[in-house]
This record gives structure tokens, sequence and C-alpha cells, in this order.
């Protein structure tokens, strides 16, 4: 009579191995749920910080006094919390920082991020944003690891105009390089962002709708945010939509697109049907009610807003040796805490209890 050996996997039985199985396929189902907030808002992109560096510092962002305040955490960290939330429904990821091509080992970052793919087993969609300094050689290789797309800083198209914001001479050319070589490697679409403040370089705006059509690439104009290190904002400052609106409209005017109901951005084509520019007002025309974002700062806390005044700290979990389970259930009570909108220029307003160089954009 044959005796029947269950089969061994290392050092564990089928029984052991179908028993795991089966938690597997349980954990697996309790983290797909699609991660909502008490609103009904589903929350399907991410923004990474992996660092609170930067080589550059812009007049609207940093005083010019501090440097990085928070730390870096590993890449296997950042991937870890990435991996769990896309299990939740993810399906965008956006590398930020600071400046997060000053993180050696970004590429291999990317590289691990497309091996994940959504709850719908589709690629996962994976876009940067830089102050483009270092994108010229790095493009290619981001773009062959698995990058989506890219997004550019940038404030103005004129290099003396540039360095005045960023406080960086000779920085224009290398980021118009970046630019150049982004869309050489097939990183579709570069985005270029300009931060508009009166005053300063709302002069850009028809510039910047030239470089749109010349250079092939999207334009996005935003209005200036009370995020800046030393808080001197005002209403006053803020040149609105319907002003950007008007004045591209002396070059020549736009027609608006449609765009998902998610998008930041409201979008626009020039009336011929060459170039797109989009803007994204959040003081002048709030978004808040279809945000689907949530935020991972390069220190490892949750933000669910670019306001919070709070924050939660997830890399604390994976610090204890929290399993993937105790990370979802964790996430899933934050994002109930998802504010409604932001107060922005209402009198019960209350500052972001970060700044945005030191949030992620």
């Amino acid at each position: 009579m044959e005796t029947h050996v269950p089969p061994v996997f290392g050092k564990e039985t089928s029984a052991g191995f179908l028993r795991r199985s089966i938690l597997s396929c349980v954990s697996k189902r309790i983290v797909m749920e699609v991660l909502t907030d008490k609103f009904g808002r589903i929350i399907s992109d991410l923004r990474i910080s992996i660092t609170d560096r930067c080589n550059y510092k812009c007049v609207y962002c940093r005083t010019g006094n501090e440097g990085a305040v928070y730390g870096d955490l590993p890449f296997a960290d950042y991937f870890r919390m990435a991996r769990v939330l896309v299990g939740m429904g993810i399906k965008k990821v956006r590398i930020t920082g600071g400046e997060p091509l000053l993180r050696k080992g970004v590429v291999d970052f990317v590289r691990d991020l497309a091996t994940l793919e959504t709850i719908h087993r589709e690629p996962l969609d994976i876009a940067l944003t830089t102050n483009g300094h270092f994108l010229s050689d790095m493009a290619q290789p981001l773009k062959s690891a698995g990058l989506t797309r890219v997004t550019v800083s940038m404030d103005a198209v004129d290099p003396d105009r540039f360095a005045r914001i960023t406080r960086v001479s000779n920085g224009f050319d290398q980021v118009l390089a970046g630019i150049r070589a982004s869309r050489h490697a097939g990183l579709w679409p570069v985005k270029v962002n300009c931060v508009l403040m009166r005053g300063f370089n709302e002069d850009q705006v028809i510039p910047f709708g030239m470089f749109a059509r010349e250079e092939g690439v999207i334009v996005r104009f935003i209005e200036f945010m009370p995020l800046e290190e030393d808080r001197v904002w005002s209403p006053q400052t803020v040149v609105t939509l319907d002003e950007i609106v008007r004045r591209m409209a002396d070059y020549r005017p736009l027609v608006e697109i449609p765009h998902a109901r998610s998008e930041t951005a409201r979008r626009y084509r020039f009336d011929d049907g060459i170039g797109e520019i989009g803007i994204i007002a959040p003081v002048s025309h709030p978004f808040c009610g279809h945000c689907s974002r949530i935020r991972i700062t390069s220190d490892g806390k949750i933000r669910t807003c670019l306001f919070s005044v709070w924050d939660r700290d997830l890399h604390a979990l994976i610090r204890s040796g929290a399993s993937d389970e105790d990370m979802a259930h964790f996430i899933r009570d934050v994002v109930q805490k998802k504010e409604e909108r932001h107060h922005i220029g209402e009198p019960d307003f209350v500052p972001a209890s970060r700044t945005m160089v030191h949030i992620g954009g």
C-alpha cells in the first residue's frame, strides 16, 4: 500500500502552503477594497516625497535660510507604503521632493514601482515632479525604468528672470535641456508648471503660451497659494484663472477642453488647435469636492490635504513591525479624517502645519 507524502515547499507542507494561500487571499480582499473618504471621494492618486532637500531656493517657496528640515527614508520603506496603497486602489504615483533627482537610487525606485499593478491589473501610472536641473542626463534612464511622464517646475522663460526666481545662476539652459530630453525619451506628456505672482512674473503668461507651442509641451499656470516658508501670502498676490485667460487672449484665444473631474487643472487649447495650457486654480476655483489625492512626506507622514494642520506617522508603523493589514487599517482611518475643503482667503483659515517644500509637490 502506497503512503501519500504531501509535497514540501521549502520546509512547509502543502497543507501549510494552502493555509498561507488562503490567508493571503483574505488579506488581499481586505486590502483591495477601494479607498474612499467620508465624503465618498475615491482616493486614487498618491504623492510621495523622497527628499526634503532641494538645490534651488525659489523665492515663493524657500526663505533662503532654511535647508532640509525633515529626513529621508530608505527607498524600501517608500516602496512598501506605495505597494500597500496600490493594493487599496491607488492608480497613480507621483514622486516629488524637495528635488527628487538629488536622491541616488531614484531610477531603481522607479523600476521597483513599475513592477506594481493596480487592483484592476493595469500598469501603474508613475510620474515625477522636478525642477529639471538634472533631467537632461536622467530622462532616458527614468523612462527605461518605467517612468510614465514628468512635470518640470519653471517660473520664467527669460534666463535672467529665471535666475532671480530660483536664486541659481545659469540654471535656465539646463532646465530647457531637461525638458527637451524628456520629450526625446518619450516621457509624455511633458508638463511645465509656472507659479504666477503679481508684481513678479505675471508678464510671463504670453511668453509661456508661445513656449508651449514652440516646445510642444503643456504649460500649466498655478495660482500662488499660502504655502511658502516666510508666510507672506496675500490675496492680492494671486493671478487668477480668469485673468490668465484674459491675458493669453491678447496673444491667442483659449478654448476650454474637457478634463476629468479629479484633475486639478482646467485644460485649454489655443483657438487654432496648436498647444495646450492648463490652469490650476485652487484659490479662485477650488476643486476640493473631487480631490482624489493623498500624500506621504519624506519622513513617512500621511497628509490628506496640502493645507492639513496635522499629519499621521505611517513610518512609525513600519518601525514597530506592523503587517500590511495593520498599515491598511491605519491608512483607512486617516483617510476618513480627510478634510472636506481648504479655507484659503476665509477668516478662519489656518496655515498648513508644513510649507510646500516640506510636504512635496
